[in-house]
């Protein structure tokens, strides 16, 4: 092979490597990773709506409302059809079963919800405000996923709680703001204790 056909040889390979990792780089799921995101598909045949109740709220205090709204990437426009999951533990912070679970409701116990959004793009959950984990290792959280239409299913930065002290200013930095930052403020609003957040879809989610 002479020297010219030796470097169209070449050239050609790098062109070829560059394709073969940009195509390997297109099939990387929305979000990267997501163990029990498929859990977001566990209401059976439940009708979703823009708002949902899960198990004990009326049994347990403080009682909690999550509310806001979700957005399209562009951080202003409503999305529509968007289902979100959420699931935390009780008020020992373990994420209590029942025992005949099936599923990810193994795992993620029986404090868990689902809605799907309207064409406003709002969405609201009545629980309760879980506890941290019994050895304090983590602050108080509520675990989110969410599916759009089009895309795959993916996870948010969990709902933390802003007068939380085991949310020290360590944690908050490396706290990467999977569709928009999860603190939130718990204000008393018409007797019952309100958290606020919109979703930004897409913000800071890999591959997206």
């Amino acid at each position: 092979m002479d020297f010219n056909n030796r470097i169209m040889t070449l050239w050609v390979g790098m062109i070829m490597s560059g394709l073969t990792s940009c195509q390997g780089q297109n099939k990387q799921q929305t979000g990267g990773p997501c163990e029990g995101c498929e859990a977001i598909f566990e209401y059976k045949n439940k009708r979703l709506t823009t708002v949902d109740t899960l198990p004990g709220f009326h049994l347990n205090k403080p009682q909690l409302k999550v509310t806001g709204t979700v957005l399209k990437k562009d951080g202003k426009t409503p999305a529509e059809n968007v289902i979100i999951y959420i699931y935390h533990t009780n008020r020992q912070g373990i994420y209590e079963t029942k025992g005949n679970e099936t599923g990810w409701g193994k795992r993620h116990g029986i404090f868990r919800g689902w809605v799907k959004t309207g064409k406003d793009g709002r969405y609201t959950f009545y629980t309760f405000r879980p506890a941290s984990y019994p050895d304090r290792s983590e602050p108080e959280h509520i675990h989110v996923t969410v599916k759009e239409p089009s895309r795959k299913e993916y996870y948010l930065d969990e709902y933390l709680f802003d007068d939380d002290p085991l949310l020290n200013q360590n944690r908050r930095i490396q706290l990467p703001n999977r569709g928009g930052s999860g603190i939130v403020k718990p204000v008393m609003e018409h007797g019952i204790l309100t958290i606020k957040r919109n979703i930004i879809l897409g913000k800071n989610i890999p591959f997206y």
